[in-house]
């Protein structure tokens, strides 16, 4: 919706006004709130937008929620990383991963990990209102689109409560702040509680729902952000990292081959030269890369191998780009993307069916890149004006290896299995996490099948003592009927 700057400067107007007139309010208004009032017309405009250019309700609004802001305290000490409990912050209840489909970043919910009553509600509320906070810092005031994970979620995973504190955050005191809120595999037992939440939504949010399954996805998330237990390819595993506050320089890092090598990609990045990244200065390791090759092995029809991206910073997020020689040779699945501080990533290259192996080890090869983030939110448009601009903080040159290859002069590799020790270890433990779900999944539908099987076989009974019931009184009719006829024939 377009808003008029005459009415934004008319709702700044009016607020003031009614601030000279009625004074401050108890407690008094932030003035991170009031110089926004002065000075953020974004802000204004995001009030005027949630309701539809009426000035005198999105007066209301802002009065409202700076009020709120001022008793909650989200601009002063009280809601920071700090003051927040370390095991809500820690948990996968609540998290930032991927952007959806316009390019709007992701507040993820997972329903199955909260029970109603299991944690201190205003804790709660608090760790609600700094995640808000975050995304409000990190997207600038843009759009964001809630995520609701209800896969495995039951009955006693519904805390309608929090879920109404979520829809009055962003009803009353996160203006426009809702792109989309998407729904993943809602239960059907779920339904009823799903209407009353309706009922609380504005009749302009409704539309914003949309319920997908992992067929359709994708059609509301960007497809390199589907985590693998939404059926994606993304192996992202939430852990906390502390907002980054310094801004990120632009390090680098010299592990650079001097050996010329022209390398492509579909892609409007150009390739910089090597003399001018050997003026950068050297600080820090930004990106690790396992193993130092990429193996090829045959599995099944398709001959493919893999390589994990890890960054290795504590507070810079990274964008990253994977080009090779021989573009119409490989598919690389997750060719660029955004990697969080600590985050490390899997990216599978494939050969195309109509080449093989033959001539991998001497001619291709594959570079990776990085490039630090000041805002790992970026659209993509910003992140290729970034690849445009700025020379990459970091090259890694990696060659091709057969995977049939045993001679470790020619593999030069810690294992043959390309994956460091603590690599194999993450695995293991995803996959173990991924058994005791399935593990916990598969026990409660047996209990579900023994109760339906229980109740099926009451239900037999009782209509077995019924068609009995029923044969009896038949036979008793017929023998009452048929002694009928024989005393009136007699």
């Amino acid at each position: 919706m377009e808003v008029r700057t005459e009415l934004i400067t008319e709702l700044r107007e009016k607020f003031f006004k009614k601030l000279a007139d009625e004074g401050p309010p108890d407690p008094k208004f932030h003035p991170v709130d009031i110089a926004k009032i002065k000075d953020n017309n974004h802000w204004l405009q995001r009030f005027l937008e949630h309701n539809e250019n009426n000035v005198q309700e999105a007066l209301n609004m802002l009065w409202e929620t700076c009020c709120w802001r001022s008793k909650f305290g989200t601009n002063g000490m009280e809601i920071t990383e700090e003051n927040v409990i370390k095991e809500y912050l820690n948990s996968e209840l609540c998290f930032i991963h991927g952007k959806d489909r316009d390019g709007k970043t992701m507040f993820i919910i997972r329903c199955k990990l909260h029970t109603k009553g299991s944690k201190d509600f205003s804790q709660l509320q608090k760790l609600v209102v700094y995640w808000f906070e975050r995304l409000e810092r990190q997207t600038n005031g843009n759009q964001i689109s809630l995520f609701f994970d209800m896969s495995d979620t039951g009955i006693l995973n519904m805390d309608m409560e929090f879920i109404k504190y979520l829809i009055n955050l962003c009803k009353n005191y996160y203006p426009n702040f809702l792109n989309y809120i998407i729904i993943f595999e809602m239960p059907w037992i779920l339904n009823t509680g799903f209407k009353i939440i309706k009922s609380w939504l504005p009749p302009k949010a409704i539309p914003k729902i949309k319920f997908v399954q992992k067929n359709n996805i994708h059609e509301f998330v960007e497809p390199n952000d589907i985590l693998t237990c939404w059926g994606g390819s993304n192996e992202y595993v939430f852990k906390f990292v502390s907002e980054a506050q310094n801004s990120v320089d632009a390090t680098m890092n010299g592990k650079f081959d001097n050996k010329k090598v022209h390398f492509t990609e579909a892609s409007p990045l150009t390739e910089q030269s090597s003399s001018n990244f050997g003026e950068q200065a050297i600080e820090e390791q930004l990106l690790s890369i396992e193993p130092d090759a990429l193996i090829f092995n045959k599995n099944g029809n398709e001959i493919s191998g893999t390589i994990t991206l890890k960054n290795v910073t504590t507070d810079k997020p990274l964008s990253y780009k994977v080009k090779t020689t021989s573009p119409g040779k490989f598919k690389v699945r997750l060719s660029s993307g955004v990697l969080l501080p600590q985050e490390q990533r899997t990216i599978s290259v494939v050969v195309q069916q109509e080449h093989n192996m033959r001539g991998l080890l001497q001619v291709d090869k594959f570079l990776v890149m990085c490039l630090p983030l000041k805002d790992p939110n970026a659209s993509a448009q910003e992140l290729a004006a970034l690849w445009k601009s700025e020379k990459p903080a970091e090259e890694h040159k990696l060659r091709c290896c057969d995977g049939g290859i045993t001679s470790s002069e020619s593999l030069k590799l810690h294992s043959t299995s390309g994956i460091s020790e603590s690599g194999q270890i993450d695995i293991l433990s995803r996959k173990i996490a991924h058994l005791k779900d399935s593990h916990t999944k598969l026990y409660n539908d047996v209990a579900f099948l023994k109760h339906l099987s229980f109740f099926s076989m009451i239900v037999t009974i009782i209509m077995a003592i019924i068609v009995i019931y029923i044969l009896k009184i038949d036979i008793k009719n017929t023998v009452d009927q048929q002694a009928c006829h024989i005393h009136h024939g007699i």
